[in-house]
């Protein structure tokens, strides 16, 4: 995909963070998956286990022409909760962090100008969303990739 940047994000189950953001003009493609761990090609269930340091991700593909970066950062954050520690919803564990995995320092210095801005205004210092850079991304299995498109009445809700 020529003109396309990447983008990757974790606001607690990644079902409904890809269902959100596959529908958001401008993102060409989205994968579900896990980042920022120790373990290599670590599956759902070794993930849920609470101890492999991953959190559930969302990489997607974006055509800057169509959607900025910082539109992209912006609407993550009021997809989910970002004052909440490990956890969204029912959903709790590392694996369901807050976080913005930044793919250079343009990205970097975006996610942090809009983090500060909220937190200093709406959030009123509560935000706990980490802002690292991105690592290795590991897909999720198959059965998970395009989930809420799949089980639109099962998937999980932000």
């Amino acid at each position: 995909m020529e003109n396309t940047e990447k983008a990757t994000f974790a606001a607690g189950c990644f079902w409904g963070v890809e269902y959100k953001f596959g529908r958001r003009p401008g993102v060409l493609s989205t994968a579900v998956g896990y980042e920022g761990g120790q373990l290599a090609q670590p599956t759902y269930k070794q993930v849920c286990t609470d101890r492999t340091g991953h959190a559930e991700v969302v990489e997607l593909r974006f055509d800057p022409a169509q959607t900025s970066y910082e539109a992209l950062v912006r609407y993550f954050f009021e997809m989910h909760d970002p004052t909440t520690l490990n956890r969204q919803g029912e959903d709790v564990g590392t694996q369901y962090r807050s976080v913005i995995f930044t793919h250079s320092e343009a990205q970097q210095a975006v996610a942090e100008r809009v983090r500060a801005e909220l937190d200093a205004g709406h959030f009123a210092g509560r935000i706990v969303t980490r802002i690292e850079p991105a690592a290795t991304f590991w897909p999720a299995e198959e059965y998970h990739q395009k989930y809420g498109e799949k089980h639109p009445n099962l998937a999980c809700t932000l």
